[in-house]
């Protein structure tokens, strides 16, 4: 049965209506599957000033076998409402379980232990991340009912009704991004038609991971008024045609100083020998999402071969042009699919790169195979 898109024009009206000083406040966190977001809402009395002034809040996981689990929802993060606007805010919750300990698939905990521990090295992060528009039937969006497009050529950064699907739902993502305070940074149509990217960054540690999630969040809200689906599948279409990925760009203040190309080499290195516990956490099932993408094919290294270059796109890391000239710079970790927690991810990648090998092994608390 097609789905019905409700009509938007008419809850404008509601909408508009005063508030009288409250403030509608919704929670959103990562759910028991580690990819998916979840959301409720709630009145406060006025708008909240900082963080501090949301409180802690209850949610229900759901395990298998069908078991409930209450879970403690903790505001860590907090934007502006670009759906229902101001004074009205949306809050960024990690879950932990009763006895306060984090959830399974609460990363960012481990994450910002990390972090904190790194701080000294100023890790700038930028994640492009890819996404595939579906219509509600699970087909691309604007494909053929019973064909396939042109092949992939013309659609990158494309411009044209025969070339860009979906422009629409992408302008609005990136205004709703710009008011929520997001650090978004820039779109463009990919490779695969109805594939697009949006770019979060340059941040800071920890913020990486947070704008990312709230980006994806909106992302999907966005589409819900469309009455079209945003798939993270790091595969969505077998064949000949891209997957999507989520490059991790980051440098450090030894790489981005004088000679920085240095540093660069010893990271590759060092990323070079903890390929394969990367690998595990370049995506929420262990790897096994993205061994059906990184395959050395449409702009892949292989999974099982670790390799990097100068301006490469068929590498595991990609030195850009621009630093193996300058000489120093940041790198890109090709890698991690569509669909990683962007906590799991740079948690590694700062662990592996900036804490020496006898310091606590902080990656193990980033395993994700629980999920399996």
């Amino acid at each position: 049965m097609a789905r019905t898109v409700l009509p938007k024009v008419r809850s404008s009206h509601y909408l508009s209506l005063p508030q009288g000083g409250l403030c509608q406040v919704t929670y959103v966190w990562i759910d028991e599957s580690g990819e998916s977001l979840r959301c409720k809402t709630r009145t406060l009395e006025s708008e909240p000033s900082s963080i501090e002034d949301i409180p802690e809040w209850n949610c229900v996981f759901v395990s298998h076998p069908v078991t409930l689990n209450t879970m403690i929802l903790v505001p860590v993060c907090i934007f502006r409402d670009p759906f229902i606007l101001d004074p009205n805010k949306l809050v960024l919750c990690e879950v932990l379980k009763i006895n306060r300990k984090p959830a399974d698939t609460n990363h960012r905990h481990a994450c910002k232990k990390i972090m904190e521990k790194v701080k000294d090295s100023i890790l700038w992060l930028g994640m492009e991340q890819e996404y595939t528009l579906l219509g509600i039937d699970g087909r691309p969006y604007s494909w053929p009912s019973n064909s396939y497009p042109k092949p992939q050529g013309p659609y990158y950064c494309g411009v044209g009704a025969d070339r860009a699907y979906g422009r629409d739902i992408v302008e609005c993502h990136y205004k709703a991004c710009i008011y929520a305070g997001i650090k978004i940074c820039g779109t463009n149509a990919e490779e695969m038609p109805s594939q697009w990217e949006f770019q979060v960054g340059p941040c800071e540690g920890i913020v990486a991971g947070d704008h990312l999630w709230m980006a994806r969040f909106l992302l999907h809200r966005v589409c819900e008024d469309f009455g079209v689906i945003a798939s993270l599948d790091p595969k969505p279409i077998p064949g000949n045609w891209n997957g999507a990925g989520c490059h991790t760009n980051f440098s450090t203040v030894a790489t981005r100083a004088e000679g920085g190309l240095e540093h660069i080499e010893m990271i590759i290195e060092k990323l070079r020998a903890r390929h394969v516990q990367y690998i595990r956490v370049s995506d929420p099932h262990g790897g096994q999402d993205n061994q059906r993408r990184l395959t050395g094919l449409n702009e892949t290294s292989n999974i099982h071969e670790f390799s990097a270059a100068v301006d490469s796109h068929d590498v595991s890391i990609r030195i850009p042009l621009q630093v193996s000239q300058d000489k120093r710079g940041y790198l890109e970790d090709r890698r991690p699919a569509a669909n990683c927690d962007p906590y799991a991810v740079t948690g590694a990648i700062a662990q592996t790169c900036l804490m020496e090998d006898e310091e606590e092994d902080l990656l193990s608390d980033l395993d994700i195979n629980h999920l399996e």
